[in-house]
C-alpha cells in the first residue's frame, strides 16, 4: 500500500466521524482526464479534507518551508505534495503542476493562497487561472464549510465543471479567469451554508 493510499485511509478513518463530513456533488468530478479542484482555504487541514472527500487521487502544492524538514518533506513528497515559493513566481512549481496535468491527473489548488480564518472567500490569486488557462483540464470548484470543530457538521461541495472554452478562445486574462473560480466558490458557499 502507497503512503498515500495509508494516509487517505487513516485521515478518513479520523475526520469523518471527527468533523461528521458531509460530502455533496463528489459525481461532479470527472473519473478521468486532466482536473484541477479550486477551494477556498480555511484550515490547515483542507487538503486532506479535499483529498479523502474527493474521488480521484490529487496533487497538491505547498510552501516551500515545510520541504525544508527532511522528514515532513519526504512524507510530504510520497503524498503527491511539491513544493511552491510563496509570494513570487515559482516557474519550477508551474512547470510541476503542468506537468501533473498533463498526465491526466488531479491537481488541487487554494486559489486565495494562504488560509481565511474567518471563513469568508477571499480574493483568489492569479495562479489558478494560470493553470486553468494553460491546460485541456476540467475546473471543479469546491467550497469547504463549518467551523473544524469537534463533532460539528462540515461540509464539503463540489460544483459542476466550469467551462473554460470562451475563456481559453479569448485569452482571458489569468486573474479573470480566478476570479471567475472563485464566485463559484463563493456561490457554492451561500447555496450549502
Amino acid at each position: 500500500m502507497s503512503l498515500y493510499k495509508l494516509g487517505k485511509w487513516i485521515c478518513t478513518i479520523l475526520f469523518y466521524p471527527l468533523y461528521r463530513i458531509n460530502v455533496i456533488g463528489k459525481e461532479n468530478i470527472p473519473k478521468k482526464g486532466p482536473v484541477i479542484i479550486c477551494s477556498n482555504h480555511i484550515s490547515n487541514l483542507d487538503p486532506p479534507i479535499v483529498g479523502i472527500t474527493s474521488s480521484r487521487n490529487i496533487y497538491f502544492m505547498a510552501k516551500e518551508e515545510l520541504f525544508k524538514n527532511p522528514v515532513i518533506g519526504g512524507i510530504l513528497k510520497r503524498v503527491h505534495a511539491f513544493p511552491i515559493k510563496r509570494g513570487m513566481r515559482d516557474r519550477n512549481a508551474l512547470r510541476q503542476g503542468l506537468g501533473v496535468l498533463k498526465d491526466n491527473h488531479a491537481l488541487g489548488l487554494f486559489p486565495e493562497g494562504t488560509r481565511q480564518k474567518s471563513g469568508e472567500i477571499g480574493k483568489g490569486l492569479a495562479g489558478a487561472g494560470f493553470f486553468a488557462l494553460r491546460s485541456n483540464a476540467y475546473i471543479v470548484p469546491c467550497a469547504i464549510i463549518g467551523p473544524y470543530e469537534k463533532w460539528k457538521p462540515l461540509k464539503v461541495v463540489y460544483g459542476e465543471p466550469i467551462d473554460m472554452t470562451t475563456y481559453r478562445q479569448e485569452k482571458a486574462s489569468a486573474q479573470v479567469v480566478t476570479d471567475r473560480i472563485m464566485e463559484e466558490i463563493r456561490q457554492l458557499h451561500k447555496i450549502h451554508q
